[in-house]
């Protein structure tokens, strides 16, 4: 049975775990959810992830929702697969998870109200909130401060090779190098050849 995500092509997290499934060269079947019509809120896509988001993916039997959840069950099941993006020395593994905590509570809170309000609402016609893009780039700010000291102790976030935790971050940053929010990266010598390294990749 092939492996099926659920989504649109314009969220973050859909993206997110397309992502990873072509960066472990594993065919998948894309089902596009009209989240204009609702359908995402209603039965029998709830079904799939009762919380009424995107993405939900299958693999034959298994089901799950919550994209980062997604790509660590592809790039564990799926380790032999593609690039490898785990750590698997013991030692490594746990300062991996430390950034992919990182990226899902300090980087993406701020990083995706940018993307919905400077990547999104001009797309679907809708007026940018200029508070909380105020707001939200000088939370964003703060963090890749943090990033900015990081990277000058390992080429990746999660350590010296590409990771889930640098994985993570593209669908966002992908977004927002198209916005004004580019010079907050751009300003920051490691995090923008970080930035660079990561978007270039075939994925």
């Amino acid at each position: 049975m092939a492996i099926k995500v659920h989504g649109s092509p314009m969220s973050t997290a859909t993206m997110r775990v397309a992502a990873c499934l072509i960066e472990k060269d594993l065919d998948f079947e894309f089902v596009p959810v009209d989240m204009a019509s609702g359908e995402h809120k209603k039965l029998p896509y709830l079904s799939l992830n009762p919380f009424g988001q995107v993405p939900a993916f299958e693999d034959g039997d298994l089901k799950l929702f919550e994209s980062r959840a997604i790509t660590q069950y592809i790039a564990h099941v799926y380790a032999d697969n593609g690039y490898q993006l785990i750590l698997q020395d013991p030692k490594k593994m746990p300062i991996m998870s430390v950034w992919m905590e990182v990226e899902g509570q300090k980087f993406d809170p701020p990083a995706s109200k940018l993307t919905f309000e400077l990547g999104i609402k001009p797309i679907i016609g809708m007026t940018t909130d200029d508070a909380a893009v105020k707001e939200s780039e000088e939370q964003l700010s703060k963090v890749l401060d943090i990033y900015e000291t990081r990277l000058a102790e390992s080429k990746y976030l999660g350590g010296d090779s590409f990771t889930l935790v640098d994985l993570h971050h593209i669908p966002n940053i992908y977004y927002l190098m198209s916005t004004k929010v580019k010079e907050v990266f751009d300003s920051r010598p490691r995090v923008s050849a970080w930035c660079a390294d990561i978007l270039a990749r075939p994925a």
